[in-house]
């Protein structure tokens, strides 16, 4: 279960999130939908503390992110002690980020043998099988360069759950692909929704929420809007604002 609790921050004077509150059930997927700007992507960055808060917490299967609480205040937890957290929360990123020198399989298996200590042959066993969950059996040995976005974006995934993580983050993990190979990535996430992961996906999928989602969330100027299931928010919105983004989206 991830809570989110009142959640603020600013980059400079602007204020990016203005008081988030967000609930998200474990084995549940949440879809963020808003327009550019709405501070979608950073809602996700504070969630596994890439962004410190300027106030509000969050806290995942109970423990709080980021920070300890002592004597009623928020002190911020050592780099070694977040880096461990941050293992339980897998993050796949809109442009891949692999690592261009390693093929996939090592790209897969590199975080659990150096993060987690995983022996070598237990971490490419792993890797193997991850690889195949994603559909790119027999690409082990490729490198980035030799993949399509498609396929890099499967390799990213697959890397992501390398770490067995507690929660998947995604950041609009489509925008960079061109359209015929968007299907082939909502596969895949529509077959990890199907496996009861815990998901927070930023999507501008309208379509991919209304299948998947267990809760739509729109967000607009820093504040949630509104929040429920896709047969609400995205047939029958109940605020102006979201009727207006979904007319111009859909």
């Amino acid at each position: 279960m991830i809570e989110i609790r009142d959640v603020h921050k600013s980059f400079g004077t602007t204020e990016v999130l203005r008081g988030v509150d967000l609930s998200v059930p474990a084995g549940s997927v949440t879809c963020v939908i808003g327009p550019s700007g709405s501070g979608k992507s950073t809602l996700l960055r504070v969630l596994n503390h890439l962004e410190r808060l300027d106030a509000g917490e969050v806290e995942i299967d109970g423990e709080l992110i980021g920070y300890r609480r002592h004597r009623g205040k928020l002190h911020e937890l050592p780099d070694r002690v977040v880096q461990r957290q941050r293992a339980a929360i897998g993050f796949v990123f809109q442009n891949f980020n692999l690592f261009g020198h390693l093929t996939a399989l090592e790209n897969v298996a590199e975080a659990p043998i150096g993060v987690l200590g995983v022996p070598k042959d237990v971490a490419v066993q792993r890797g193997r099988a991850l690889i195949a969950r994603v559909g790119l059996a027999g690409r082990e040995g490729a490198y980035p360069s030799e993949l399509s976005g498609g396929q890099q974006q499967r390799i990213a995934i697959a890397r992501a759950l390398a770490m067995e993580p507690k929660v998947l983050l995604f950041d609009e993990p489509t925008s960079a692909l061109d359209p015929e190979l968007v299907g082939e990535v909502l596969d895949v996430l529509r077959d990890l929704a199907a496996a009861g992961q815990t998901m927070v996906v930023v999507t501008h999928e309208i379509g991919f929420a209304r299948e998947v989602a267990d809760t739509v969330v729109f967000l607009d100027a820093g504040q949630v809007v509104e929040s429920g299931p896709p047969s609400t928010v995205l047939v029958a919105p109940s605020h102006p604002r979201t009727r207006e983004f979904l007319a111009r989206v859909l």
